[in-house]
C-alpha cells in the first residue's frame, strides 16, 4: 500500500476529489496518508480532518527563501515516508532539489491541455481567461509528472471539455473541474498506486 502525501494551499476541491475516489473505491493500491498546507487556515486541512487524514502545516510564509522552504517540505515528505507526492491547488515553487529526490513520484493536475496554456503564471482563472481570449473550442485538464520545468513534465492523462459561446472565465473553470479534474486526477494515483506508469524517453506509457 503506496503512501500519498497531498500538497495543498486552498479550498482543496481536487483534494475533496482524491478522498471521494478513495471512499469509493476508485483508488486502490494506496492511501492518502497526510496533506500538508503551504497556509494556516484553509478549507482543505478541514477537509483532511472531517476524513481522519493527518494534516500538517509548512507555512511558506515562515522561510525566508525558497531553498530553505523546499528543505522544509522535503523532510517533512521523507518524514510522511511518500511514495507519492500529489500537488493539490498547491501555488508555492519548490525547488528543483525536492523534484530530484522524487523523479516521476510527484504529479501535479492542470486546468488546460498541454502544452496550450501552461508554464509560468498560468494558473487560476487566468488559464480559463486565456482559453477564451484565444477562442479555442476545447480545453480540459491534464495531469503530468512534476519536472524541473513548469507543467513540463511528462503527462499522463488528459481530458478534454467542451467550450461554450457564453462561457466566463468561472464557469468554464466549474466544467473543467467537474468533467476533467476531478476525473483524471484519481485515475492517475490509482494507475501509479498498482505500478501501471511507465516514463520512457519523457513519455508516459500505461501498462495493462
Amino acid at each position: 500500500m503506496k503512501n500519498i502525501v497531498v500538497l495543498v494551499s486552498g479550498g482543496g476541491t481536487n483534494l475533496q476529489a482524491l478522498i471521494d475516489a478513495q471512499e469509493s473505491g476508485m483508488i486502490t493500491g494506496g492511501k492518502i496518508t497526510c496533506v500538508i498546507s503551504s497556509k494556516p487556515g484553509v478549507y482543505a486541512l478541514e477537509r483532511a480532518k472531517n476524513h481522519g487524514i493527518k494534516s500538517r502545516v509548512i507555512a511558506r510564509k515562515e522561510y525566508g527563501d525558497v531553498i530553505s522552504y523546499s528543505e522544509a517540505i522535503l523532510d517533512a515528505l521523507k518524514e510522511e515516508k511518500a511514495d507519492l507526492v500529489v500537488y493539490a491547488g498547491f501555488m508555492t515553487i519548490l525547488d528543483e532539489l525536492v523534484v530530484r529526490a522524487y523523479p516521476n513520484r510527484m504529479m501535479n493536475v492542470h486546468p488546460a491541455l498541454i502544452p496550450s496554456f501552461c508554464g509560468k503564471g498560468y494558473y487560476g482563472l487566468r488559464v480559463h481567461e486565456e482559453a477564451l481570449k484565444k477562442g479555442v473550442k476545447l480545453t480540459g485538464a491534464t495531469v503530468h509528472f512534476v519536472t524541473e520545468v513548469c507543467d513540463g513534465g511528462p503527462i499522463i492523462l488528459q481530458k478534454a471539455v467542451e467550450i461554450q459561446d457564453d462561457d466566463t472565465p468561472e464557469i468554464l473553470q466549474k466544467r473543467v473541474m467537474e468533467q476533467a479534474e476531478w476525473k483524471i486526477l484519481p485515475q492517475a494515483v490509482s494507475l501509479f498506486c498498482n505500478d501501471r506508469l511507465e516514463v520512457r524517453n519523457d513519455r508516459v506509457y500505461i501498462k495493462k
